[in-house]
């Protein structure tokens, strides 16, 4: 994780501890929404993804105003860990990119497909 962190801190200007909490985010969000056996797999190749799921279900836990689920959730989440509106889709793109470069097009394009709304955010 710790390129794709570095990508997001120079392309889209977060620093590391909120790329690091917006990438366990968009990860968690695609585990709870997107198929999972496709999505364990892309987890599965990308080193250090599972410790920044874990980290934000931890933080999830206690619920709140951002129990919301599905993609307003994220959104909500991710606005609220100090990112922009454009910020939100710069790292969402970046981490998507990310993703299909390391476990490949159709994995990637399977889980976007399979989540409604997320393909006009990518």
């Amino acid at each position: 994780m710790d390129e794709l962190i570095a990508r997001l801190v120079a392309n889209v200007g977060v620093d590391k501890a909120v790329a690091e909490k917006a990438v366990g985010i968009i990860l968690d969000f695609l585990v709870k929404e997107g198929p999972p056996d496709k999505v364990q797999a892309v987890v599965d190749k990308l080193p250090g993804a599972q410790a920044l799921i874990q980290a934000q279900q931890a933080s999830d836990a206690g619920g709140g105003m951002f129990a919301m689920g599905g993609l307003m959730g994220a959104g909500t989440k991710l606005m609220a860990a100090g990112l922009s509106m454009g910020q939100v889709q710069a790292v969402t793109k970046e981490v998507i990119v990310y993703s299909r470069e390391k476990a490949g097009e159709d994995a990637i394009g399977e889980i976007v497909g399979a989540i409604p709304g997320l393909s006009q955010f990518v």
